[in-house]
């Protein structure tokens, strides 16, 4: 019966290391997970602050508008008058008219696509 029960604790010891190291695996991807989350939050907040101090407000109200629809090209135009901003070749404040002009420009590298009839 030794033999049983020592094998039996060996079974055991080895399920509660292999627990062990699931809960730090999960532990290690929740703080990986929360340092990004910070980072994201981080540069949102950066660029909002940019945006308030780069475009108008009717400017920021269009970009909003946006990003309500096209989240990911929003953040695309930020950076890039970020970018423009940082190097000195954007005159700021952006109006309105301005920002439409950087939209068409980023937006001309899409693809056109038309469907025909056959």
């Amino acid at each position: 019966m030794s033999t049983d029960d020592s094998e039996l604790e060996r079974i055991r010891a080895a399920r509660r290391a292999e627990i062990q190291q699931q809960i730090e695996a999960r532990a290690d991807e929740q703080l990986q997970s929360e340092e990004q989350q910070a980072v994201a939050t981080q540069e949102a907040t950066a660029l909002a602050e940019a945006m308030r101090v780069i475009l108008t407000p009717e400017a920021r109200q269009r970009l909003a508008t946006l990003e309500l629809t096209r989240d990911e090209v929003a953040l695309g135009v930020k950076r890039h008058l970020v970018n423009m901003h940082n190097e000195g070749r954007l005159k700021v404040p952006v109006d309105d008219q301005t920002l439409k002009a950087v939209l068409t420009r980023l937006n001309s590298n899409r693809r056109d696509s038309t469907i025909r009839r056959i």
